[in-house]
């Protein structure tokens, strides 16, 4: 989680918003590449296979964050029992996850940016007409194709691997980024998504990923401590865990 980095997050989302904001029509050739003009389909998305692959990326990247979740749970509900994963991982963990794959993407770009799936538009056998990826004003009502939500989650396995010890962290870089392009490829081929949806999923995933790495880590003014978490949590959890063992008091 170093400058260089961001410089080239930076440069490939500037890249991206320039050739396909000038020249949209691209989305739909990368789409087509996944359709069959014959059947008016994207034959992959009933592919069983592909559908458990589909369900199973999603799991693994769950995966990594459920600790952290069980972790965090396990402390608001015993606030004098010590946390189980490190308190600065839980908030790295679980806050980048909830940025990226919830509040920006589902609650926020996906609910306001109308922007059709490629199943959904005229050149595929839909109703709606195609939009570039920077409008928001396309037919789409809710849960619509900018940005990807899956593509964040798959893209979010950035931030284990950012914790991941210092011989290990470039393998892991490398396997989450071949991980979240591979997920983000099969929502292409399921008609879900453009590229420009999954691109810019994983561009902005990085990005909450990167700041949030450099607040909780790397900035001296804002660093923050296991052990100061650890207070946070006990604090916070505590009045509610007094009166639960008030409850519990005979009479």
């Amino acid at each position: 989680m170093n400058r260089t980095g961001l410089f080239i997050a930076l440069s490939l989302f500037a890249a991206i918003a320039l050739v396909f904001g000038i020249y949209p029509e691209l989305d739909l050739k990368l789409a087509a590449l996944f359709f069959d003009p014959q059947t008016k389909s994207f034959p992959l998305k009933l592919n069983p296979v592909a559908r458990v692959a589909r369900d199973a990326a999603m799991w693994i990247a769950w995966a990594f964050a459920l600790p952290s979740i069980g972790a965090l749970l396990i402390k608001l509900t015993w606030p004098d029992r010590p946390l189980l994963v490190s308190g600065r991982a839980i908030i790295f963990l679980v806050a980048t996850l909830a940025l990226s794959a919830g509040v920006l993407t589902n609650f926020t770009f996906k609910t306001y940016w109308g922007r059709p799936r490629p199943v959904v538009v005229t050149e595929f056998g839909g109703e709606l007409k195609f939009m570039p990826w920077w409008d928001p004003r396309g037919g789409c009502g809710r849960n619509c194709s900018f940005f990807s939500g899956e593509g964040a989650t798959a893209f979010w396995t950035l931030a284990p691997a950012a914790l991941a010890p210092p011989t290990w962290r470039p393998l892991a870089y490398a396997a989450a980024t071949v991980f979240g392009a591979a997920t983000s490829l099969l929502r292409m081929a399921f008609g879900g998504h453009f590229f420009t949806d999954v691109a810019i999923a994983g561009i902005v995933t990085f990005l909450v990923i990167w700041l949030a790495h450099g607040f909780i880590y790397r900035w001296r003014r804002t660093i923050l401590s296991d052990e100061a978490i650890d207070a946070a949590l006990t604090r916070l959890a505590w009045p509610a865990y007094r009166l639960r063992q008030r409850w519990r008091q005979p009479g």
